[in-house]
């Protein structure tokens, strides 16, 4: 969930820097760090969904006997 969270703050600051702020340092163009920080946010969020729906995996097991079937869903568990 951290990374979700981290990608949204870095997408928010990245679009403040390029929409709201004149940045006027040496070698430092304020638009170009923005869209740089936009980027980087939209991509760490995007990592983190994908981490967050792939640790989310239910594993079904399925034995079947004469007359009987038995089925069990559960989550994997998660690996440190």
């Amino acid at each position: 969930m951290g990374a979700i969270v981290g990608g949204i703050i870095l997408f928010v600051l990245g679009a403040i820097v390029r929409f709201a702020l004149e940045v006027d340092l040496p070698g430092v163009d304020g638009g170009m760090l923005g869209t740089i920080l936009m980027v980087a946010g939209a991509v760490l969020f995007l990592v983190g969904l994908l981490l967050a729906l792939r640790s989310r995996r239910t594993v079904v097991n399925t034995q079947s006997a004469p007359g009987r079937t038995v089925s069990e869903r559960r989550d994997p568990p998660v690996d440190p």
